[in-house]
C-alpha cells in the first residue's frame, strides 16, 4: 500500500475519533440546560437519520453505477446488529448523568479487553500473552484514571453501571459492523444500522418520558431505576435547535463516515490505535469546557490505557514482514 494511502486513513480516523470524543461534552452541556437523555438521543438519532436519508440520495444521484442494494434478509439483520448503536449511545450518555465525562470515556474503553475476552469466546481459543498482559494494563489504568486510589472518591454505580453497559454494548458494534453485508455502500449501510438503533431510542424514550406522565406503573417502574423524577416531563422539542444538530453530526453522521473511509486504509490495527485518540480529546473538552477535574495519576491511567490498545494491535514477529496494521482486505 502506498504511505500516502496510508497517511489520508490516518487522518480520516483521527477526525472521526477527536469528533466523536467531543460528543459527550456536549452532552453534559445539555444536560445543565435542563434537557433529558431521551430527549437528547431522541434528537441526535432523528437528525442524524434524516442527514444520512439526504446524503443516500445524493450519492444515489451522483453515482455512475447502480449501487448494492441489501435483500430483505439483510436489512433485518442489519437493523438488529444496529440496536446496539442505540444502546451505546443511550447507555453511555446515561453514564456522564451521573458521573463525570472523563471517568465515563474510561469506562467506555473497557471495550478493549471486553473485545478480547468476546474472541477467544467466538474462537474457542485462549487469548496470546500479549493480549493478557494489555487487558491487564487497562485494569490497571482504569484503577488510576477513575481516580479509585483516592480513598475518598466515591463513583455513582448508576454511572459505572450504564458506563460499563456502553462498553458492552459498542464491542458488539465493532463486530457486527466490520463483519455484516460489506458489499453495501458505506451511507446505505449506516442509515439501516442507525435505523435500529433508533428503534431503541425510541423504546427509551417512551417509557422512560412519555409513557410515565400516563401510565402510574411505567413511573414507578422507572423510578426504581433513577431518581432523576424532573426527567418525566413533556417532551421538549427546543433540543432539535440547540444541540440537536451538534449531536447528530458529531454522533450519528461525521464519525462513522470518517471511519468507514480510513479503516479500510489503515487496517483494523493501525485503525484501532489512531481511534483510541477519543480518549484524550474526550477527557480534554470535559477538562476546558465542563472544568472537570483531571489529576496527573488520572492522566496516567489514561496514558496506560492508551499504551495497552497500542500493544494489543502491534504485529506478531511471526507477521513482521508484512504488519497487521499495514494489510488490506483485496
Amino acid at each position: 500500500m502506498e504511505k500516502k494511502s496510508i497517511f489520508k486513513g490516518v487522518l480520516f480516523v483521527a477526525m472521526g475519533a477527536s469528533i466523536f470524543g467531543m460528543l459527550a461534552t456536549f452532552v453534559k452541556l445539555s444536560y445543565r440546560d435542563g434537557f433529558t437523555t431521551s430527549e437528547v438521543t431522541t434528537a441526535q438519532f432523528v437528525l442524524g437519520l434524516l442527514g444520512l436519508l439526504i446524503l443516500n440520495g445524493i450519492q444515489t444521484k451522483t453515482a455512475k453505477k447502480n449501487l448494492a442494494k441489501p435483500t430483505a434478509k439483510e436489512v433485518r439483520i442489519l437493523m438488529l446488529a444496529g440496536t446496539s448503536l442505540g444502546c451505546t449511545s443511550l447507555f453511555y450518555y446515561l453514564s456522564v448523568q451521573y458521573i463525570n465525562v472523563s471517568i465515563a470515556i474510561v469506562l467506555l474503553m473497557q471495550s478493549v479487553w471486553f473485545s478480547v475476552v468476546v474472541e477467544s469466546f467466538i474462537s474457542r481459543k485462549f487469548p496470546n500473552l500479549k493480549k493478557i498482559i494489555a487487558t491487564s494494563i487497562v485494569l490497571a489504568g482504569t484503577f488510576l484514571a477513575t481516580n479509585l486510589i483516592n480513598l475518598d472518591v466515591t463513583l455513582d454505580w448508576h454511572g459505572v453501571f450504564w458506563g460499563l453497559m456502553a462498553a458492552a454494548s459498542f464491542t458488539a458494534t465493532m463486530f457486527t459492523s466490520n463483519t455484516l453485508a460489506t458489499h453495501i455502500p458505506v451511507l446505505r449501510k449506516s442509515l439501516i444500522m442507525l435505523s435500529g438503533g433508533a428503534i431503541i431510542v425510541f423504546v427509551f424514550l417512551f417509557f422512560a418520558q412519555i409513557g410515565p406522565l400516563h401510565f402510574d406503573f411505567l413511573k414507578s417502574l422507572y423510578l426504581n431505576f433513577t431518581d432523576n423524577t424532573e426527567h418525566i416531563k413533556p417532551f421538549d422539542f427546543s433540543i432539535f435547535y440547540t444541540y440537536g444538530f451538534v449531536l447528530a453530526l458529531f454522533g450519528t453522521i461525521i464519525p462513522p463516515i470518517l471511519f468507514n473511509l480510513g479503516f479500510p486504509k489503515t487496517g483494523l490495527g493501525l485503525g484501532s490505535i489512531i481511534s483510541s485518540l477519543e480518549l484524550p480529546v474526550s477527557v480534554t473538552m470535559a477538562f476546558v469546557l465542563l472544568g472537570e477535574e483531571v489529576i496527573v495519576i488520572q492522566w496516567v491511567g489514561i496514558i496506560l490505557i492508551l499504551f495497552a490498545i497500542v500493544l494489543m494491535n502491534l504485529p506478531s514477529r511471526k507477521n513482521k514482514l508484512v504488519p497487521e496494521f499495514i494489510s488490506v482486505k483485496k
